[in-house]
């Protein structure tokens, strides 16, 4: 067998192997876990506050109903369950079921507040092309005890420390490849001002503008949106995000930047590509 034999049967082996393993990842996740550190606002006790962070499910299913992806939840114990959007998918002539079975059940395990992304944010400003898919979703919720943030903000006892919680709705051409720049300027005009007397969280779907984030004032900053950058390279960071561009800076991780810790979640489900490599879908803990 020659050389050029030999590297396309390798080639193709190889392709197979990495396809096998990007299927296996889109059925399965984990639970990964975060300790932004202690600061001003946050010191000590992290043991005691566990905080789970959810985003970018997609519709996705875990077992009958998602009782496997619930059950997990629980196990964690969390004082409280933040979700930073994309939990369904909008297109057309798509249920969101999947999610409404999820979402309305969490309430049972700690109080729920959640955050926008661009495909909540698409069903809500395109009804005429949408139909009431997204009122009917948000009423559903609402009912169920789940605290939607929009461009507002709540306060929250947990475990004896304040929080603030502020979820951003960003317009949705921030979402382009050609945007115009978001700063902390129109962020304290879209939601307001950051609280400088207790820890701020900020539910932010879109992790391209953390320097925004940062100097508005944000403590922690919980981000998706770009599924860890579909393939990632090990130890280093994501490769694509939806917008194609290469290597985002933020994909899916926690970095912590002077006072700002910023958690990335990989996110739990996929649409238009469905793939992961060397990427596992991920319930985010929090330990504060």
């Amino acid at each position: 067998m020659n050389w050029w034999k030999k590297l396309t049967l390798s080639s193709v082996g190889m392709l197979f192997l990495v396809l096998g393993e990007g299927m296996r990842e889109c059925r399965r996740f984990r639970v990964t876990h975060y300790t932004p550190g202690a600061s001003e606002k946050n010191p000590g006790s992290p043991a005691e506050r566990r905080i789970v962070f959810l985003s970018d499910l997609h519709n996705q299913v875990y077992g009958s109903r998602n009782d496997i992806l619930l059950e997990e939840i629980r196990k964690q114990e969390p004082g409280l369950i933040l979700i930073g959007g994309d939990m369904l998918i909008g297109k057309k002539n798509t249920s969101p079921a999947h999610a409404l079975e999820l979402i309305r059940r969490l309430p049972e395990i700690a109080p729920v507040y959640y955050a926008l992304g661009n495909h909540e944010q698409r069903l809500k400003n395109c009804v005429e092309k949408y139909g009431d898919v997204m009122h009917y979703y948000r009423k559903e919720l609402t009912a169920a005890g789940v605290h939607f943030l929009e461009n507002e903000s709540a306060h929250v006892s947990l475990s004896g420390r304040e929080l603030r919680i502020t979820g951003l709705a960003l317009p949705l051409g921030s979402y382009e490849k050609k945007h115009t720049p978001v700063t902390a300027g129109k962020i304290e005009k879209l939601a307001g001002p950051s609280d400088g007397t207790c820890y701020q969280i900020l539910l932010a779907h879109n992790p391209g503008y953390v320097a925004a984030y940062k100097e508005w004032g944000a403590d922690l900053v919980l981000c998706g949106h770009l599924h860890g950058g579909v393939m990632r390279i090990p130890g280093w960071r994501g490769v694509v995000t939806p917008q194609a561009s290469l290597f985002p800076k933020y994909s899916g991780e926690m970095t912590v930047e002077g006072d700002t810790a910023v958690v990335v979640s990989k996110g739990l489900g996929t649409h238009t590509v469905n793939l992961r490599v060397f990427n596992p879908a991920e319930v985010v803990v929090i330990h504060l």
